[in-house]
């Protein structure tokens, strides 16, 4: 068959260089005001109790089709790369793992974009859209461009080539495809650089089913680990893209919690898992030093965890029980809400996509990392 031996090729190719990068450039952040002072303060404990406050409830939340849309993001737990690709029987073993969700499979390969070596996948544009941060999914002129047939890039990516929207490129795998450039954004997979749609993906000829996405959110990651490595066999790779540098508790659900501490680990229990309770327990120190300073601060944001009005309006929830509108200065009902926000960007991936979740929170180089210094302050001293 005409091009066989460089399809074979390009799957050798796979094997070594998809997803074994050691890491792409850096983002580059905006920055926003000095730095704060690092206050290594104990997560309000038991002495200090969460109390509702009388301030009067927000208006209910309401938002666009469009921006309610993807607000369910799937969060991977695991990265399965099979570089002959992986069968039929493999997917469906996958598919029924104990503790599995959701698993999506795309193609993929080592393949040249101007020259340049690039490691692209090819995805159904619709379904790959959840699995990507929240921000990502909402940008449809991302997508459109994808799935129009045009090729689209992860933010370094682009600008490590120098890709320039409306531009055309010579893609060069099993066979070579002219494409024009569509858009770049921040996917949260390292060592992805490229994404074309299906129909591209045969043009090319990369690996069909070379890879898969798994999100089993309650299984331990050592177990799953463990019985995705059976199914893959000896040639197969896993990356893990959960969190494990910092602690993530469990609580019993149904708890209602009566101290900050406690509340910061329920709602990352129950509203984010696989999101160490530390980090929120920073964004609450840092914001209102737990509820001490609800503002509203120079911009205009308000309650513990200093949301602004109109963010509030599409995330804020009720939380652990708690009825009515939503109210930003509650803690119950704005500590989850928190949660699910950074969750939906991406942050109980780990790694870097809690740093962009964090900034994307609050859009500051500094922010993320006194966030982070003092989430491992409180990771060291409360267990």
């Amino acid at each position: 068959m005409p091009g066989a031996r460089q399809i074979a090729a390009v799957g050798a190719i796979a094997a070594v260089g998809l997803f074994t990068h050691a890491g792409l450039p850096t983002r580059t952040r905006m920055t926003g005001g000095a730095a704060g002072v690092l206050r290594v303060a104990p997560p309000a404990g038991p002495a200090v109790p969460v109390s509702r406050p009388s301030a009067a409830a927000s208006r209910p939340a309401t938002a666009s089709a469009q921006e309610t849309s993807y607000h369910q993001i799937v969060l991977p737990d695991l990265l399965v790369v099979a570089p002959n690709g992986l069968t039929a029987a493999q997917v469906s073993r996958l598919r029924r793992l104990r503790g599995v969700r959701n698993m999506i499979t795309f193609d993929g390969a080592e393949i040249t974009a101007g020259g340049s070596p690039v490691s692209v996948i090819g995805v159904d544009p619709d379904t790959f859209r959840s699995w990507v941060p929240l921000r990502t999914a909402l940008d449809q002129r991302f997508w459109t461009a994808l799935g129009s047939g045009k090729f689209v890039a992860a933010q370094p990516a682009a600008r490590k080539l120098r890709l320039r929207p409306g531009k055309s490129y010579q893609l060069v795998g099993a066979s070579s495809e002219v494409l024009t450039f569509g858009a770049a954004a921040r996917l949260g997979l390292s060592g992805v650089d490229l994404l074309v749609n299906q129909a591209t993906s045969r043009n090319l000829g990369l690996v069909h089913h070379v890879a898969a996405l798994i999100s089993a959110p309650g299984a331990g990651l050592a177990s799953l680990t463990a019985a995705v490595r059976k199914v893959l066999g000896r040639g197969g790779k896993i990356e893990t893209l959960r969190s494990q540098q910092l602690p993530v508790s469990k609580v019993k659900p149904g708890t209602r919690p009566t101290s900050y501490l406690q509340l910061f680990k329920a709602s990352a229990a129950e509203y984010c898992p696989g999101l160490s309770w530390t980090v929120l327990a920073a964004i609450g120190q840092i914001e209102s030093a737990d509820g001490t300073n609800d503002g509203p601060s120079t911009a205009g944001a308000l309650g513990p965890m200093q949301f602004l009005p109109s963010t509030w309006k599409i995330w804020g929830i009720d939380g652990f029980g708690e009825t009515g509108t939503p109210d930003v200065m509650n803690p119950y009902d704005a500590v989850p809400s928190a949660a699910r926000l950074l969750c939906a960007d991406g942050a109980a991936n780990g790694g870097q996509s809690l740093d962009d979740a964090i900034f994307d929170y609050n859009h500051a180089d500094w922010y993320v990392r006194e966030v982070l210094a003092l989430a491992a302050e409180y990771a060291a001293d409360y267990r």
